[in-house]
């Protein structure tokens, strides 16, 4: 007879309140369900934040943000689900990152703690109480957690270096002369 621990349990219910919420971010993004904006609109926000191509940018924040969030509360591929999930709210604080920390002056506490929670679920682990540990872990192998964080720091890295660079661009060029010499 198996006999689940506070740990297993304790796991299951950060993998299903960060994975929900998580899942219903990409659920907003993807098919505006929860006030969300859909492609569409999610896409014009992207574009405007600096993220460009914009539709391509919510599609792909979206799916990283749904499908993340789903494996996650369901304890499936943790590691690349875990990893997708916080690349895409690093890119979320990184829009915030202007306003300070706290979210009620409109910061990025809420992002890292998204993006924090599910990259250590990626590291811990789902638990025992898992779709991973029924199928013997075949998708949460130890190496696939270095480099699932790996290539999704990269390509975080990319992504919101050249949003970055964007936004810098375009205040610079937006900028007028204040005093003529």
């Amino acid at each position: 007879m198996t006999c689940y621990d506070r740990e297993d349990l304790g796991l299951l219910l950060l993998r299903l309140g960060t994975g929900g919420v998580l899942a219903a971010h990409g659920a907003q993004k993807l098919f505006g369900w929860f006030g969300g904006g859909g492609i569409e609109g999610t896409g014009a926000a992207m574009e405007a934040m600096g993220y460009s191509p914009g539709k391509q940018s919510a599609v792909l924040a979206g799916l990283s943000e749904a499908g993340g969030g789903a494996l996650l509360a369901l304890g499936l591929a943790t590691p690349a689900a875990g990893a997708a999930a916080a690349g895409a709210m690093v890119g979320a604080a990184a829009v915030h990152a202007p306003n300070g920390f706290f979210a009620a002056a409109g910061g990025y506490e809420y992002a890292a703690s998204l993006a924090l929670t599910a990259a250590g679920l990626a590291v811990t682990g789902p638990g025992r109480l898992s779709l991973d540990h029924a199928l013997g872990h075949a998708v949460n192998r130890g190496w696939m957690v270095p480099a699932a964080l790996a290539v999704t720091g990269a390509a975080t890295a990319v992504v919101v270096g050249l949003r970055n660079r964007r936004v810098r661009e375009a205040a610079e060029f937006g900028q007028e002369t204040l005093f003529d010499e």
